[in-house]
């Protein structure tokens, strides 16, 4: 989906729109305590580090996912992702192989496993069993905070610092998935996400990041025509932009959006008659068939920490040995 205006707007319209929703917000909010009243969390053989978010999608929890298995493999752990496979068709569990399109499994899950073995399971506990039979030291769950099926060892919160938690409402009134004082009650860190002046009430570590493009050099001073389909659109926009990039159009689409024939036939054709490059973000571009790619160019990013002081005891507890 994408995220509706009225969700970090501060018109009268959109404050009365969140109210009227309000009610609504209360019973997700309500749904996420009785499911974590009622869980009986499945303790794996592996370390569990789950990475999410309070709000629903857009502030880079999957490249904070990469960039903290990379950390656990460079100190030799053998690491596997696991992830709900959202906008997949398998309910798993199932490992992902080459053969697995983002139609199964999601294009999270793709992007995850270029990296590590990754486990898609709908039911996180059987996807950890999984892992516990390949013998995984780690297990890093890409989202799945409010997932109580799975006992965390370390659980970090990543938080957009421009947009902090919208409005501040619940599902559908604002883009909450829970309470901020609940959630982060359950937090060992939060990991603010670029630029932002948002205070987080909040007294562990916080840790600070940007997400960088790869090989930004490669689009300085080029045309380009920008489409993305993820939760906050602006924020790709914006990054091509801070290359140097000259971003001569754009086009948003909702989260995880399946593209359609005619959808990339106009995007295509708007390119060729600016004279620009198409380019999209990694997620998107892996949600296409091969085929479809062709004349489009995937811009990866990367989750950057700005400091690793504070890093590396939480490394030392995952990888030290459960008492």
């Amino acid at each position: 989906m994408r995220a509706p205006e009225f969700w970090s707007g501060e018109g009268v319209g959109a404050r009365f729109t969140a109210a009227a929703l309000s009610p609504l917000g209360a019973l997700y909010g309500f749904s996420v305590h009785l499911k974590r009243l009622r869980a009986r969390p499945y303790r794996a053989k592996a370390r569990v580090l789950c990475v999410g978010n309070l709000t629903a999608g857009g502030s880079g929890k999957t490249p904070v996912a990469i960039a903290m298995a990379r950390m656990l493999i460079a100190r030799g752990k053998e690491i596997a992702f696991l992830t709900r496979g959202y906008g997949g068709s398998l309910e798993g569990p199932v490992v992902v192989e080459q053969r697995h399109s983002a139609a199964e499994v999601g294009d999270e899950a793709l992007l995850l496993a270029s990296v590590a073995p990754t486990i898609v399971a709908r039911d996180r506990a059987a996807g950890a069993k999984v892992a516990d039979e390949m013998s995984i030291d780690v297990v890093v769950m890409d989202d799945g905070f409010q997932n109580f099926q799975l006992q965390k060892d370390l659980s970090l919160l990543v938080v957009d610092a421009a947009f902090g938690f919208g409005n501040g409402r619940l599902i559908p009134a604002g883009p909450l998935r829970e309470e901020p004082a609940q959630g982060l009650a359950r937090a060992d860190a939060v990991v603010l996400m670029g630029d932002g002046a948002r205070a987080i009430p909040f007294s562990g570590p916080v840790l600070k990041a940007e997400l960088m493009p790869v090989a930004p050099e490669a689009l300085h001073r080029q045309p380009v025509f920008a489409f993305a389909g993820i939760g906050r659109p602006g924020k790709f926009f914006a990054m091509l932009n801070a290359t140097g990039a000259r971003v001569l159009g754009s086009q948003s689409f909702p989260d995880h959006h399946r593209f359609s024939t005619p959808d990339l036939s106009l995007l295509k054709t708007t390119a060729e008659k600016l004279g620009a490059k198409l380019v999209t973000t990694e997620k998107d571009y892996v949600r296409l068939d091969p085929p479809e790619r062709t004349g489009i160019v995937p811009v990866p990013v990367f989750a950057a920490f700005k400091s690793d002081e504070a890093l590396k005891p939480l490394l030392d507890r995952l990888c030290a040995a459960r008492a």
